[in-house]
């Protein structure tokens, strides 16, 4: 039995924070999730090298181009062709854990950060756009956009919330996705058929306070903080 496989029977679900064409039309994607896999996630930086490289976008970019679609349009096809196809391949594992597991995030603009509004309207057009339960639309933590997390829990939107760095700012998250599912319960929806993950940041925080130990002179404490602020996180 492999790693991922092991993890799951375990309750831990292994997500892949990375898409592209390669990675669809390859099988690569496929045999990952044969081996255990039991999600995935993307973003604009993420889409940015795959297209950057070259990874079997010509044609459709060339496509979209000749029917006058600007480059943002471009972007928006390519991707969401790349998360609807992914997530199909999901399918089977969203399924199987009864709604629980097997999902597929797409990221709104970056652009609409302190947007609460815009945030909430860009996550249902993408979510209706999709068309597909395991698809979970990616939304930052920042303060200006807490209300959006509430309203989309509230809207029967799965949410992956992003850019969460410290315990404060999970508390906050939580306390919004609770209240959100109150008010879909008050609406006379059903919670169970909502999801939600909170994209707790690890490695970045680490790059921050290692640079500071260095400093200090203290190497000896390096590529501990992340791990010690994720599992204060996970305990409160």
């Amino acid at each position: 039995m492999n790693k991922m496989i092991e993890l799951a029977a375990l309750g831990q679900s292994v997500w892949y924070d990375n898409i592209s064409r390669k990675l669809l039309a390859g099988g690569e994607l496929k045999e990952l999730i044969d081996s255990g896999l039991r999600g995935l996630t993307s973003n604009p930086a993420i889409f940015e090298k795959a297209i950057a490289g070259g990874e079997g976008y010509g044609d459709d970019i060339k496509a979209l181009a000749a029917r006058g679609l600007s480059s943002r349009e471009i972007y928006e096809e390519l991707a969401l062709a790349d998360i609807g196809r992914a997530a199909d391949l999901m399918a089977p594992v969203h399924a199987a854990a009864g709604g629980r597991d097997g999902f597929v995030s797409i990221e709104v603009s970056p652009e609409l950060a302190r947007d609460a509004a815009g945030t909430v309207k860009e996550a249902l057009r993408l979510k209706e756009r999709l068309g597909r339960a395991n698809v979970m639309i990616k939304v930052p933590a920042t303060p200006e956009c807490l209300p959006a997390v509430r309203e989309l829990t509230a809207a029967g939107v799965s949410a992956n919330v992003t850019l969460i760095f410290s315990v404060e700012n999970y508390r906050a998250v939580a306390a919004a996705y609770i209240a959100g599912l109150r008010d879909l319960l008050g609406r006379g929806g059903d919670p169970r058929g909502v999801s939600s993950v909170a994209s707790f940041f690890v490695s970045r925080i680490d790059s921050a306070v290692d640079a500071d130990l260095d400093r200090l002179g203290a190497p000896e404490l390096k590529a501990r903080a992340a791990i010690a602020n994720a599992k204060a996180a996970y305990l409160a």
